[in-house]
């Protein structure tokens, strides 16, 4: 599952405002707020997987933690 972070880092790869993020999610731009500012580990699963699901169809690529911290980046627009 994605972080806040995660969610405030990718919005910005993509130049996108909550507003966009909310559209193209499926998730209010409140919630989304709220996803940023207090974490997604209380959120439900399906509104964090919504959102995560917008950010990576838009091509970004989640980073998992590995020793070295979670982050974020673009995709390789040739895959």
């Amino acid at each position: 599952m994605i972080n806040a972070e995660q969610m405030r880092a990718a919005r910005a790869l993509l130049d996108w405002t909550r507003d966009e993020l909310a559209e193209k999610s499926g998730v209010s731009a409140p919630t989304i707020k709220l996803m940023e500012t207090r974490g997604t580990e209380r959120s439900v699963i399906a509104t964090v997987n919504a959102v995560q699901m917008a950010l990576e169809e838009a091509g970004v690529a989640f980073i998992p933690e590995n020793g070295g911290g979670a982050g974020v980046r673009r995709r390789d627009r040739r895959s």
